[in-house]
């Protein structure tokens, strides 16, 4: 088994390599959540497909960032595919969203992480979407070095503050999920 460090669950050497500094996720490496980590890093390192590594993600990132809903949503050309989630109800699994419309869009071509307390504050969210759900503030992280190709968001029904700890973790699952997809497409 390989033993899990900080370094290795915020990728240190692509931190170090870009120029950014890293940030730690949570506390200490006590923190049941650290194991959450180390596992989907773990069956992230193995998992043959995409499909795989969208379905591993899935199934870790509510808990890590003890959020009420996660998605995951592919880049397909000028939209956004909502592919996956996990959430208390129903959002938009299965729709597609032209890029420059949804605040996934916003992340994958800014290639920068939203953190968005209020969404009925932000004019970058479209207010009537959100409005049919329970969603009240987010996280949305680009996945993919260089020109992303996915976006992973969390959702909270009453969050008034993100934690940088929550923003942290979120970004570390981007990072983890986007070494997977890179090797997975490398393997193709």
């Amino acid at each position: 088994m390989i033993s899990l460090t900080p370094a290795a669950i915020i990728g240190a050497e692509n931190c170090a390599a870009s120029g950014m500094k890293a940030k730690f996720p949570f506390d200490s490496n006590a923190d049941p959540r650290w194991e959450l980590l180390e596992a989907a890093r773990q069956r992230l390192a193995a998992a043959p497909s995409q499909e795989k590594v969208i379905e591993i993600i899935r199934n870790i990132a509510r808990a890590v960032v003890s959020a009420d809903g996660v998605t995951f949503v592919l880049r397909e050309y000028n939209h956004c595919h909502y592919v996956e989630e996990d959430a208390i109800a129903p959002l938009w699994k299965g729709k597609k969203f032209p890029m420059a419309s949804c605040i996934s869009g916003w992340a994958m071509i800014n290639n920068k992480t939203a953190v968005i307390a209020d969404v009925f504050a932000d004019d970058r969210i479209p207010h009537d979407v959100y409005r049919k759900t329970f969603v009240k503030s987010m996280v949305m992280a680009p996945v993919g070095f260089g020109t992303p190709i996915a976006a992973i968001g969390a959702y909270w029904r009453d969050k008034p503050v993100i934690t940088e700890q929550e923003v942290t973790a979120v970004e570390a699952i981007a990072r983890m999920v986007g070494e997977a997809l890179a090797r997975v497409q490398q393997a193709a």
